[in-house]
């Protein structure tokens, strides 16, 4: 049966293969981003039913533009996908408050708002709200430490929202991706010594994809996982190991 999917971050990166992924299943996709252009492409690439929605979900207006194009559906699967930074190092306390509230807003409220606006349509019960955190919030990551305490903030929301609506049959975990190049999200930092570094810290001894990333989120939405909810799962190919 045809779900419908609300992925947030869909221009690019594992929210792009994320919302490929349901496509491919079957399910009816709504993807969510700030560039027209980009949530376009993958339209035009991608075999099945997606929606693009232009929105900023840092704002009350961009989450509630969602759901609104959402409509009367009710929603099976929400994907939380969107973030990213940009933080350079701080150089004065005016930058470290600037990047800071920068991160939070875009790997924090993204989820936070985008979830609360389809809150009341999310399946009761069978609904699934996957949230895409970061080893960066193990290895405490980023320039001035934003990017990791945003990612980490998520593991207490994820536990939050597994208690509130455990009762109505709904789940929310958190997928923790380690070393995927495959994204937008290391820009000009990428060399050859930056991956060569980080594969090498792999139990594995490679770097992840975000197909791989995505059909885990995939299992995390599907019917068979509905007593898996509160848990982190680290995708990280043994770089960090379970805890």
């Amino acid at each position: 049966m045809s779900r419908v999917v609300v992925v947030s971050g869909g221009g690019s990166g594992i929210g792009r293969a994320s919302a490929q992924w349901f496509a491919a299943a079957g399910d009816e996709v709504w993807i969510v981003g700030r560039r027209a252009d980009a949530l376009q492409r993958v339209v035009d690439d991608t075999d099945g039913t997606l929606h693009p929605v232009v929105a900023d979900l840092t704002t009350v207006e961009g989450a509630t533009l969602v759901a609104s194009a959402v409509g009367e559906r009710e929603v099976d699967v929400v994907v939380a996908s969107a973030g990213g930074t940009a933080a350079p190092l701080p150089t004065d306390l005016a930058s470290v408050a600037r990047d800071w509230n920068t991160d939070l807003q875009q790997n924090l409220m993204t989820a936070v708002l985008l979830v609360e606006a389809l809150r009341p349509k999310l399946r009761r019960p069978g609904g699934r709200i996957v949230g895409l955190g970061s080893i960066g919030a193990q290895l405490g990551s980023g320039y001035g430490g934003s990017y990791g305490a945003a990612k980490a903030a998520l593991h207490a929301w994820v536990y939050w929202l597994a208690r509130d609506l455990g009762a109505d049959g709904i789940t929310a975990n958190l997928v923790l991706p380690g070393y995927v190049p495959d994204t937008e999200f290391f820009g000009d930092r990428m060399n050859a010594e930056f991956d060569a570094v980080r594969v090498e810290r792999s139990l594995v001894g490679r770097a992840g994809t975000s197909a791989e990333v995505a059909a885990s989120i995939g299992f995390l939405a599907s019917p068979d996982a509905g007593y898996i909810t509160g848990q982190l799962l680290g995708v990280n190919g043994g770089t960090v190991l379970g805890r």
